[in-house]
């Protein structure tokens, strides 16, 4: 689905869509210990949801905390102090956010609200900062910030961080979220996990290529993301997405995704979402 047009301001809700990674290969690792790795980003229509309040007196707050996170160290606090300091800028900002995705569930939804803070105060401060920088602010943040601020559905490589954009036909995918949160370090960590899948370049990647090189260590520690592959897979070939612990299936129509998603297993927890062709924020970066 195309994202449209529309005057954003301090009025505005500001979306933070969700990722899936189509395929994630591990196909090194440097000497700093960071993997090095291929994948192809597909933004969602799903995601969160994130509101922005004026401040003259430069602070940074944010009003709805996760539980056991504090505010100093979430990712949309460091993204707006990160930004302030390389502007200059002597603004504040209260920031809401309203989560739809769940933590720990490889969808990026803490990149994606970080990236969003760093897209919508770049507009709302005047600051006029380019995309370019605005990726490299991000990639201090996390590895999966620089592709929801570059905006357009990408064939990534190095540690996330070199993107090219890539046309993917539109599609409707189900998602589901296994009740458990996979820590990235830890899934990463894993002496068993593949690190030597051989690398591909961008032009070589086809729809349905790969697969996901962490799902064998996340479904060995959590047995659980390994029954709701098998569920849905079922129905389509599915894969997890990021390190887990959410995992999805793609679909040519969404009364396919949806009757798909009515198969599953009484109590578990899914959604449909339709794959977008840019991040709906991209506008506001030039």
């Amino acid at each position: 689905m195309k994202s449209t047009g529309r005057n954003w301001g301090w009025h505005s809700v500001y979306p933070a869509p969700a990722k899936l990674n189509l395929f994630l290969h591990v196909v090194g690792r440097r000497a700093d210990g960071y993997h090095l790795l291929q994948t192809v980003f597909c933004f969602l229509e799903r995601g969160d949801r994130l509101r922005f309040s004026p401040r003259a007196d430069g602070s940074v707050q944010l009003t709805t905390p996760l539980p056991g996170v504090p505010a100093a160290s979430d990712l949309t606090v460091r993204a707006a102090r990160l930004l302030q300091a390389a502007s200059g800028c002597r603004l504040g900002v209260e920031i809401s956010i309203k989560k739809n995705l769940p933590l720990g569930g490889g969808l990026g939804g803490g990149s994606s609200d970080a990236a969003t803070v760093l897209l919508a105060l770049n507009h709302l401060w005047q600051l006029g900062l380019p995309r370019q920088r605005l990726q490299e602010i991000g990639l201090e943040l996390g590895a999966d910030v620089p592709i929801f601020v570059f905006g357009r559905n990408a064939f990534a490589e190095g540690v996330g961080e070199a993107l090219q954009a890539v046309d993917l036909p539109q599609r409707w995918y189900v998602v589901l979220e296994p009740p458990v949160q996979a820590a990235t370090a830890a899934i990463f960590g894993a002496p068993e996990l593949k690190r030597d899948s051989l690398p591909i370049t961008a032009e070589q990647w086809r729809s349905g290529f790969g697969g996901n090189d962490l799902q064998a260590v996340a479904c060995k520690r959590f047995p659980v993301i390994g029954e709701h592959l098998a569920w849905l897979s079922a129905c389509s070939p599915a894969r997890m997405t990021g390190s887990g612990a959410c995992v999805f299936a793609e679909f040519a129509t969404i009364e396919q995704a949806r009757l798909a998603l009515e198969q599953m297993p009484p109590g578990v927890r899914g959604w449909v979402a339709a794959g977008l062709e840019d991040h709906p924020l991209r506008q506001l970066a030039p």
